[in-house]
């Protein structure tokens, strides 16, 4: 069995690593063009490409999948089957039928909810409390396949965008790894239609979706600051600076805020340790322990409150 590969960011890097650990026969691979980074603007391949390359894989960044050029690629490389992972393309209806064994999608949510561009980012948004990994087979719809396989893991109260990606690309490589094993021995699959009655659609997250309004419940801030960081970032400014927050829990305000309730107000400071920063909310408070200043790196509120860059009185906003 021959398989190429489709895949773009770093979470389909981690399972295509996944795949190549495994000794599944990934023969080719299409991914983005490299594209300029970094203050040098250095022309950079996706992680993708560059773990291809290392183990010998050719690797194709076609500009269209629409065009004979590709379709000639397609049956230059003769595919077995197309594994596709975060590519970020649609699939045409020839390339679609093209493989003996089909066009199968690693989708990070458990379909048919959170269709679309941004599955993790949205469940923690949502504050759900379990989200999962499904193999599909593709089709000319959005997510809209059969279902393969799935596995479900829970939301813990501390993950955020990050520790939910890097647990969806483990679980979902090693799911993908033995759906494809089960092909190449020949092994019947499963083919579960999705209920349309349970779907839901992710977009990608904006970044001005991540502005902290402190009007909010505490409770209601607390998912959307970890469902978009580190990626777009949960912000907010302070003295016309922005303030990126890495880490803040909800809290009681600990003590009475009288008449002066203009949220985003801090209500305490400590300086010990790791420290934390207290801000008022619309019910409740944050308790801000990890954050990045503007132009700076990662810092721990204690460092930030030390700096003498903060008081009790100043205002988020």
């Amino acid at each position: 069995m021959k398989i190429m590969f489709m895949g773009t960011p770093e979470i389909a890097a981690t399972v295509l690593g996944r795949l190549f650990a495994d000794g599944c026969p990934v023969t080719s691979v299409v991914t983005r063009m490299d594209k300029p980074r970094g203050r040098g603007n250095v022309m950079t391949p996706t992680p993708v490409k560059a773990l291809a390359a290392a183990h010998g894989v050719p690797v194709y960044t076609p500009d269209t999948l629409r065009d004979e050029a590709f379709f000639s690629l397609l049956q230059k490389e003769a595919p077995d089957l197309i594994v596709v992972v975060a590519f970020g393309k649609i699939l045409p209806k020839n390339v679609l039928a093209y493989p003996r064994y089909g066009c199968v999608n690693l989708h990070v949510s458990l379909l048919p909810k959170y269709r679309g561009a941004a599955p993790m980012q949205r469940a923690i948004m949502a504050g759900e409390r379990e989200t999962g990994v499904t193999v599909m087979y593709m089709d000319e719809g959005l997510d809209t396949g059969d279902i393969i396989a799935a596995e479900a893991f829970p939301i813990g109260d501390a993950d955020d965008f990050e520790a939910i990606h890097d647990r969806s690309a483990k679980i979902g490589g090693a799911l993908l790894s033995s759906v494809i094993e089960k092909i190449g021995t020949g092994q019947p699959l499963p083919r579960k239609k999705q209920e349309e009655a349970g779907a839901s659609y992710a977009p990608k997250v904006e970044k001005e979706e991540g502005r902290i309004d402190f009007s909010r419940p505490a409770a209601l801030l607390d998912p959307l600051i970890r469902g978009v960081t580190p990626i777009p970032g949960a912000f907010a400014f302070l003295n016309g600076k922005m303030i990126k927050f890495r880490r803040a829990v909800p809290c009681d305000t600990g003590d009475p805020c009288g008449e002066n309730r203009e949220y985003g107000r801090v209500l305490a400071l400590d300086a010990q340790g790791e420290g934390a920063i207290v801000i008022l909310c619309g019910e409740g408070a944050l308790r801000l322990t990890s954050l990045v200043p503007e132009g700076k790196g990662k810092m721990s509120a204690g460092d930030f409150i030390r700096g003498r860059q903060i008081s009790v009185g100043d205002v988020f906003r």
